[in-house]
């Protein structure tokens, strides 16, 4: 529970701003001046409190006082000179009274959110920079890798896992973001209770609301009994959301309630139930520009981003490719029963490093199976590993569809020399784009010949969002 100093010569104004703040879980302790204020240890503070004008030394002088704990200023002589001269003396923020209960809160929680998050920051760098006193990680959780990158990223976890909080957890995808949230949950307080994974993109919309917050019965048209959600089956662990930039706007709203509430409100009741859980989220976009396109919500992104851990891409981790591709032989051996160790070539170990890797580990698992499967005599070659990009081809189904696009797509660029061959990733991601607006995802799946599955995840890879679906466009198809 946070704590607060707040130090006000009213006294009406003095108590009716504890009882705002403890109705909202904060520990609160009053003072009527600097003098009575500077007799407590100021640095047990999260936030302190303070009109401008008090008797003796005005507020401010508790900015100094106070060192490292922010200090939001109130006066009811509200004037530009005096907000700009209290910040200047660094204040972290200016409120005027008579203040609005709701500005009053949410200006303190973001304060307190912001300042945890900075401690918090603080002590995770200097953690990194901490001259080790062991041997290099080579795995934590299920996560696997000796590089300077993950030994950062291991360190990062190990630290943020039992503080509380939100984590918001970047990487491209098929990096393992959510083995990093089981690794944040398994070295967390809540590692006995349960962890329940959500994909926030494999959701159809209709469904995202009902599956995640639950629904009562009657709701809607199918809901025959009241049904938990997957936030309250998360009750006392974790619940990690993955791709949560997919999430739609409605979703947002009630998922913003429980962060900020710790309540969910089951789709068709009246009745908010208290939730205790804590949120990982995970996404390969870039939320800051969906909040500038409207397509997020500005304070959910705030509240998401307390702590913000990356995962490397397979590219930059070096040598690490030939480890984790050792391990995944050693486990899909194990759960393939298959007696004969098997063994990569010379030519396999340079491949492997040399490639580029676009699916990132997923894609690296996918090729270590494909090649279990297809390998003789105990070794894995480069055909088994099937890594070569000349040998990809375009599909009979979309090839012939529009020679337009291929044509398009085919032209060299300005400055880029000769015409290379066209890809199956570039013909992809040109078919996709000019007709999604007027195909459905199966029917795109079956122009290019691939499954609605691998669509999707063809889709994450290469960034290519799927088209929100406007108001006039869904009445007009019905």
């Amino acid at each position: 529970m946070s704590s607060i100093l707040v130090v006000e010569d009213e006294s009406i104004i003095r108590s009716a701003l504890k009882r705002l703040l403890e109705r909202h879980q904060y520990q609160v302790t009053e003072a009527e001046s600097v003098t009575e204020a500077s007799q407590h240890d100021l640095n047990q503070f999260d936030l302190i409190i303070t009109d401008l004008r008090l008797p003796g030394a005005p507020g401010t002088d508790l900015i100094d006082m106070a060192k490292d704990v922010p200090v939001l200023i109130m006066t009811s002589y509200a004037s530009m000179k005096s907000a700009v001269d209290a910040m200047k003396m660094g204040a972290v923020d200016y409120i005027a009274k008579p203040f609005d209960h709701e500005e009053m809160v949410r200006t303190v929680g973001r304060v307190v959110n912001e300042r945890r998050q900075n401690r918090v920051q603080i002590d995770a760098d200097t953690a990194e920079n901490e001259e080790p006193n062991h041997d290099p990680y080579s795995t934590l959780g299920d996560l696997v890798g000796s590089c300077e990158a993950m030994q950062r990223l291991y360190k990062r976890i190990k630290r943020v896992a039992p503080a509380d909080v939100t984590v918001l957890i970047h990487g491209e995808s098929g990096t393992g973001k959510e083995l990093a949230a089981r690794a944040i949950h398994q070295y967390s307080p809540r590692h006995d209770k349960p962890m329940v994974s959500v994909n926030c993109a494999a959701i159809p919309e209709s469904l995202i609301e009902s599956e995640l917050f639950g629904h009562e019965k009657g709701a809607f048209t199918g809901a025959t009994a009241a049904r938990q959600g997957l936030v309250e089956a998360a009750e006392g662990g974790s619940l990690f959301l993955d791709e949560i930039g997919e999430l739609p706007m409605e979703a947002q709203a009630r998922l913003l309630r429980v962060l900020q509430e710790n309540e969910v409100r089951r789709v068709g009741s009246v009745h908010a139930r208290t939730v205790d859980v804590r949120l990982i989220a995970a996404t390969h976009r870039n939320l800051k520009q969906l909040v500038k396109e409207s397509r997020f919500r500005e304070d959910l992104y705030y509240r998401l981003q307390v702590i913000e851990v990356t995962l490397p891409p397979l590219r930059e981790r070096g040598q690490d490719v030939i480890e984790i591709a050792e391990h995944l032989l050693t486990k899909h051996s194990r759960r393939l029963k298959m007696d004969t160790p098997i063994r990569l070539t010379k030519d396999v170990r340079k491949m492997l490093i040399k490639y580029d890797w676009p699916g990132n580990v997923r894609e690296l698992e996918n090729a270590v199976q494909r090649a279990l499967i297809l390998c003789d005599n105990g070794e894995i070659g480069l055909e088994e590993l099937g890594l070569d990009q000349t040998d990809w081809h375009i599909p009979e189904t979309l090839a012939s569809s529009s020679p337009a696009a291929i044509t398009q797509v085919a032209q060299p660029g300005p400055g880029n020399g000769e015409s290379d061959d066209l890809s199956l990733e570039d013909y992809f991601q040109h078919f996709v784009m000019e007709h999604q607006d007027s195909m459905s995802e199966t029917e795109l799946a079956q122009k290019l010949g691939i499954s609605r599955k691998c669509l999707w995840e063809r889709r994450q890879r290469l960034g290519i969002p799927r088209p929100k679906k406007t108001g006039s466009s869904t009445s007009a198809s019905l």
